[in-house]
């Protein structure tokens, strides 16, 4: 699969890759945030 890494390296070399991932950045570093997360992984995880 070559080509999608390729896809995602170029998207996050691109102007709107970068600002995606500083949003996301600065969504983890957001205590509310990050308790949310795990919230939910928990809840993925539980349903296994």
């Amino acid at each position: 699969m070559p080509g999608l890494i390729a896809r995602i390296t170029r998207f996050t070399r691109s102007p709107q890759g970068r600002r995606t991932i500083e949003s996301a950045r600065r969504a983890a570093a957001d205590p509310r945030k990050r308790a949310q997360a795990r919230s939910l992984f928990g809840r993925l995880r539980g349903r296994r």
